[in-house]
């Protein structure tokens, strides 16, 4: 079982962000509290822009400007208290794909938490229950949008049981 932290950045952390997840540090200690349960087993994700957008990222990129920075700009670095871990670098929502699928393998589940609830997390939640991969996110490490948009996109994930679980970090410590 591993654990992908997705895009705990600085973008989403910052209020004064385009991107701010207004609960961003709410997510914090329970983030420590995992990376304790699960270490090694430990991925952290960032989103990064492309050097180029292309296809449908064009417009994405009109509407947000400002996060058209290159990867090793401040504001794509994970926050502070995460600061120097290595990080798999993916320029789209989700963050599944071959790097994941092979740290998900050996037992075929993975753990999630990050930011945002409503958008990266649930891209990568859902591309890899279609990967065939049981998946578990981890309610209280995880902020949305907005606090409703985390709860709404919660409860469309629970749609998914048996293959993918809204848990909390007390339920993951029963199991290990």
């Amino acid at each position: 079982m591993v654990l992908a932290l997705i895009d705990l950045q600085r973008i989403f952390a910052d209020p004064g962000s385009g991107w701010a997840a207004p609960d961003f540090r709410r997510v914090v200690e329970p983030t420590r509290q995992l990376v304790e349960l699960f270490a090694p087993d430990v991925v952290f994700t960032r989103f990064v822009a492309p050097e180029k957008p292309t296809g449908s990222w064009v417009a994405y990129y009109q509407e947000f400007p400002f996060a058209l920075q290159p990867p090793e700009s401040a504001d794509y670095q994970l926050v502070d208290e995460f600061k120097g871990a290595a990080t798999l670098d993916k320029t789209t929502l989700g963050k599944w794909g071959p790097e994941l699928a092979e740290a998900a393998a050996p037992d075929g589940r993975l753990v999630l938490g990050g930011v945002t609830t409503d958008c990266c997390v649930i891209s990568t939640a859902l591309a890899a229950v279609d990967a065939g991969i049981q998946v578990q996110v981890v309610e209280e490490a995880c902020a949305g949008s907005t606090t409703d948009n985390h709860h709404k996109a919660l409860d469309i994930m629970r749609l998914y049981a048996p293959m993918l679980e809204v848990v909390t970090i007390d339920q993951l410590r029963s199991t290990r």
